[in-house]
């Protein structure tokens, strides 16, 4: 029996990647089991080798075509996208190489949205019932997106197809966008948010220009280049990576900070917490001073305000307000018209930075709105005046206040925080596009179907290796290069470095990574590579020290 969602029976064990209504059956043909006997040289194959639903007679991926529908039993079908290559079918085939090769032999089969449910049988006969709109096969589409050399109008007709899935005509958009912007651009961001390229390689020399203490707890620091060279304009809500040389005996040490002013070309400003075990932190708050020179990595990461009319809701904690602040700076000097809300919860007023800061900005903003929480409010610290109420921030204070749903958030604070606002939306029935959120330290794994286990980032097991250092700056750890490691990713899942994959090969740009200095080599060579400064970690290897934003 086809239900909308699975067969009975048959249903999808990873949910992540597959599953869902327009991925409710997959099919895979016989004629490719025979491709593939012929060329891999192997007679060992089963039914549902590749994870297919429905094995069949026929419906080549060069021939079927997006929207085709078919009857099949007492059931019907729309073809609605590829395959999505991932590492389960390398398993399956025992050949790590089959997520590329499947999409660069054009075999990547294909999957059935169910239009009418019923039961299908063995040996039922498919009866093609309709074409689809603009007659793009599934082996045309699955090349668009992973390999390069797409046209516009290619984009154009995928997007003409109504049956075509959503997440793949977002992909399109994003490409088409690409394609028109008047800066030549490289990368795929079909694939992957591609960001633009770093404004410099490495590091860069700064000076500590200025230190401003923000709260009790929260230091800003004011960094100016010394050749006097004006800086790029970066965009609100981006960070950068300070290489910090804390004991003169030790590797230096890596601390990414956001960016919490108004982009400017003359300085960058940071605010750091002071951590009480917090190494970077304690070297600026106790050891630095005005004067002293500083490595700086370009500003980079994608946790920036998309353009829109929705409302804007800038939600943080802590010292979770340093890229936001940046972000409302941002909208104060376009003098926005959107609806802006401040939404800020601390401890205290002591422990409550740029107070005078965000409401001086919200003040520049015609519909700008502040609300501000205090978990432990002093007996001074007044209602009214310091902040608006005693708590935490939840879903339904936002709904109290006038929040809408159809608002973009932009989330950023401790992790707890970001967990509980993150599901505290989804179950509001706030859309998952319009949540963005910045994560201190490393970055939430992606491993499709795979559980998840937190481990503290550690050096590999073993005795170190003899090549050159690699440096996960997020996770704050670095370790020398071993060959006994494939790629820059076997070398951070030993080190329990949270990391995001999917096929392992060089196809999906799952893993696409932040390259922030040094340089590597690709083996095997990717599809398709990235935008310049970043990296595929699946497969790629350091040729010299790298340092990479995990």
């Amino acid at each position: 029996m086809v239900r909308r969602a699975n067969i009975a029976g048959d249903g999808q064990g990873d949910l992540t990647g597959h599953g869902g209504e327009q991925r409710a059956v997959f099919v895979y043909q016989m004629d490719s089991y025979h491709h593939w006997e012929n060329f891999l040289g192997r007679k060992d194959f089963i039914y549902g080798q590749f994870g297919e639903n429905f094995t069949v007679e026929g419906l080549p991926d060069n021939e079927v075509c997006i929207g085709d529908r078919y009857r099949i039993g007492g059931a019907e079908f729309e073809v609605t996208q590829p395959r999505v290559t991932c590492y389960r079918v390398a398993i399956r085939m025992n050949d790590p190489r089959m997520p590329a090769l499947l999409v660069a032999h054009h075999r990547p089969g294909f999957y059935f949205r169910v239009l009418q449910e019923g039961e299908v049988g063995e040996g039922d006969d498919i009866v093609k019932i309709a074409d689809g709109p603009e007659r793009m096969t599934v082996a045309d589409t699955d090349g668009l997106l992973y390999l390069p050399g797409h046209s516009s109008e290619q984009l154009q007709r995928a997007l003409r197809i109504p049956a075509l899935s959503k997440g793949w005509q977002g992909s399109f958009q994003a490409m088409l966008q690409q394609d028109s912007s008047p800066k030549t651009a490289v990368g795929n961001p079909g694939l992957a948010n591609e960001e633009k390229p770093p404004a410099w390689p490495g590091f860069r020399q700064m000076r500590v220009a200025h230190i401003n203490k923000e709260s009790d707890s929260v230091t800003s620091f004011v960094l100016a280049p010394i050749d006097e060279q004006p800086l790029p304009l970066f965009q609100a809500g981006q960070f950068v990576v300070l290489r910090l040389l804390v004991d003169p005996g030790k590797p230096p040490v890596l601390r990414s900070y956001s960016l919490s002013d108004l982009p400017t070309a003359d300085h960058f400003r940071i605010s750091v917490k002071n951590e009480l075990n917090g190494i970077g932190s304690s070297f600026l708050g106790n050891r630095a001073r005005e004067g002293d020179v500083l490595d700086v990595s370009a500003p980079r990461g994608s946790f920036t305000l998309r353009p829109g009319q929705n409302p804007v809701v800038l939600l943080s904690a802590g010292v979770g307000a340093t890229p936001v602040m940046s972000m409302l700076h941002a909208l104060a000097a376009e003098k926005s018209q959107r609806e802006i809300w401040w939404i800020y919860g601390a401890r205290n007023r002591v422990d409550h930075p740029f107070a005078e800061e965000s409401r001086s900005l919200l003040k520049q903003l015609s519909r700008g709105r502040e609300y501000i929480v205090y978990s432990r409010p002093a007996a001074t610290d007044q209602v009214g005046t310091d902040f608006d109420a005693p708590g935490h921030i939840d879903t339904a204070l936002l709904e109290r206040i006038g929040v809408s749903q159809g608002s973009d958030f932009y989330l950023c604070g401790p992790t707890s925080f970001l967990q509980s606002m993150r599901d505290g939306l989804r179950n509001w029935g706030v859309l998952a596009g319009n949540v963005h959120m910045e994560i201190f330290g490393a970055l939430e794994s992606i491993t499709p179907g795979m559980a998840q286990v937190a481990h503290t980032p550690h050096l590999p097991q073993g005795p170190p290796g003899s090549g050159p250092p690699v440096s996960f700056a997020r996770s704050g750890i670095t370790a020398a290069w071993d060959p006994k490691f494939a790629s820059l990713l076997e070398l951070a899942e030993a080190c329990d470095v949270p990391v995001r994959w999917s096929c392992r090969t060089g196809v999906c740009h799952t893993c696409m990574t932040g390259l922030i200095g040094g340089s590597i080599t690709y083996n095997p060579e990717p599809l398709e590579r990235p935008a310049e400064g970043n990296v595929l970690v699946c497969c790629s290897q350091p040729n010299a020290g790298v340092t990479l934003d995990l």
